[in-house]
């Protein structure tokens, strides 16, 4: 009997494995893609975006193109292709966190952080990102640092939030 393939989503740590251990854990079967591709994104530690050396792994661990696997890869915002910040902020540009305040509160992290969306800090620490929906627009405003969400922001709880993982990091 086969066991159900693990998630990768959800504030999980930063897998210490390396990519050709993580995909043993994962049958070949396309509905266990996108939580393999999470995992190896993850794996090691500080990093957060997949290499072409893991895109042509997991490849061959698929049996699929090169081409279709970074087609998948290239769809999904959550995955990236270049290195970013050891922590990645998306920031909620809905509607409804618009409304409530997201674009003061991005203004606020890009001066603080010294960067604007796309751009990582010189420390690499973060990595600045604006996504569409969050999926909580009844809390917002929204972001979400690494895989957890973080609602009902003000401009203190931002900083907060900011410097305890700066202080982390030190």
């Amino acid at each position: 009997m086969e066991t159900a393939p693990k998630t990768a989503l959800e504030g999980k740590a930063p897998s210490p494995q390396q990519p050709e251990t993580i995909l043993q854990d994962y049958p070949d079967r396309r509905d266990t893609l996108l939580s393999a591709l999470h995992e190896i994104q993850r794996c090691g530690a500080r990093k957060s975006w997949i290499t072409d050396q893991e895109i042509s792994l997991v490849a061959q661990h698929y049996h699929i193109p090169l081409a279709e696997l970074d087609g998948v890869v290239s769809f999904y915002k959550m995955f990236a292709r270049e290195k970013r910040g050891s922590h990645i902020i998306r920031l909620c540009d809905s509607l409804s966190c618009r409304v409530r305040g997201s674009l003061d509160l991005y203004h606020h992290v890009r001066n603080k952080l010294g960067i604007s969306t796309g751009m990582t800090t010189q420390d690499g620490i973060f990595t600045l990102e604006i996504v569409n929906c969050l999926g909580a627009c009844d809390k917002s405003p929204n972001l979400m640092v690494d895989n957890t969400l973080i609602s009902g922001l003000t401009i203190d709880a931002v900083d907060a939030l900011l410097d305890g993982i700066l202080e982390a990091e030190q």
